[in-house]
């Protein structure tokens, strides 16, 4: 018996809608930010010891630190279930210490939902009980589709959002609680029709907030503004992302520290690349088993409203 099945309860419905608002936070409380896992529960035991998090017995000693995982916690990989349990249990414990566990979904969540196996790693069914076992599982109802159709999409914490791919302006104008409320809207027809339906408000589509890869990708010059725009319209002065895969195993900055890559390939599929995203305030550090290492970071979110009054009453 799966010990993940134990926490798909109402608490679950708690949770999401928990994490649906933006999260306030003191201006030193410590959040740790993980990208994709792809199936890989040795590496990611690994990180999440040498950041703190864990203890040698996978229990929660982070204290009151917000732990963000962006999705794609699946394929490529073997260790879906235990994967997901882990996340499942620390999620349980965090809140006895004050912390906070906010999983979200990304793009392979999603393809798995509708049926899309084409990443899916060889074996890996068996883990189910067999290929039949597992699309009961993805079900509306079933232990892994219960869970996962009560996760966001995205969340902001702090002056900070997070997402598995990116928020373009587009949705940046609906806001973080509309992109959260649709997909828990229309997530089970998207499901039970194979993706064809549930889907006209585009989030799941190729530039909503898991798939779209402009900020990882584009031009520096061309999509910094892009980014300016989206941040504005989300009062926040950074994103973080994965789904983008920086194969050197590095955290990165662009747009001078507004978006960070966190996607560095934890997977043996790719370089079991060890690292994970930790910010204190306005101070981001990326943290790898032998060291620290400072990244860019913008100023502080100031409203353009609140700095136009600042202005004018400096003028007077």
């Amino acid at each position: 018996m799966v010990k993940f099945t134990s926490f798909l309860s109402a608490g679950c419905l708690l949770f999401s809608s928990l994490v649906s608002a933006a999260i306030s936070v003191e201006q030193d409380r410590r959040i740790v930010a993980l990208g994709d896992l792809h199936g890989d529960l040795a590496n990611t035991l690994e990180i999440l010891r040498f950041s703190n998090i864990i203890d040698q017995d996978n229990h929660w000693i982070g204290g009151d630190t917000i732990f963000v995982q962006t999705g794609d916690v699946l394929d490529r990989g073997l260790d879906t279930i235990k994967l997901y349990d882990l996340l499942q249990n620390l999620r349980d414990e965090a809140p006895l210490q004050g912390g906070l566990v906010i999983p979200l979904l990304g793009n392979h969540e999603l393809m798995n939902l509708v049926g899309d196996w084409r990443y899916v790693y060889p074996g890996e069914p068996e883990t189910f009980g067999g290929l039949e076992a597992r699309r009961k599982a993805f079900e509306k109802d079933g232990f892994i589709g219960e869970y996962l159709k009560l996760l966001n999409i995205t969340t902001k914490v702090g002056s900070t959002v997070f997402c598995h791919g990116g928020i373009t302006p587009h949705f940046s104008r609906l806001g973080i609680n509309w992109i959260n409320d649709k997909t828990h809207e229309t997530i089970v027809t998207y499901m039970e029709s194979q993706g064809h339906r549930g889907k006209s408000h585009g989030i799941f589509g190729g530039v909503g907030p898991t798939w779209y890869r402009g900020y990882a990708l584009e031009e520096e010059d061309e999509i910094c503004s892009v980014l300016d725009e989206a941040l504005e319209l989300l009062e926040a002065n950074r994103m973080v992302v994965g789904h983008t895969v920086q194969h050197d195993g590095a955290i990165r900055t662009r747009c001078n520290g507004k978006v960070i890559l966190i996607d560095i390939g934890i997977s043996r599929a790719y370089n079991s690349g060890k690292g994970a995203l930790e910010i204190r305030g306005n101070v981001v550090n990326a943290l790898y088993a032998d060291k620290r290492v400072k990244l860019a970071s913008p100023p502080p979110y100031k409203s353009r409203v609140l700095a136009s009054k600042k202005h004018d009453h400096d003028e007077l």
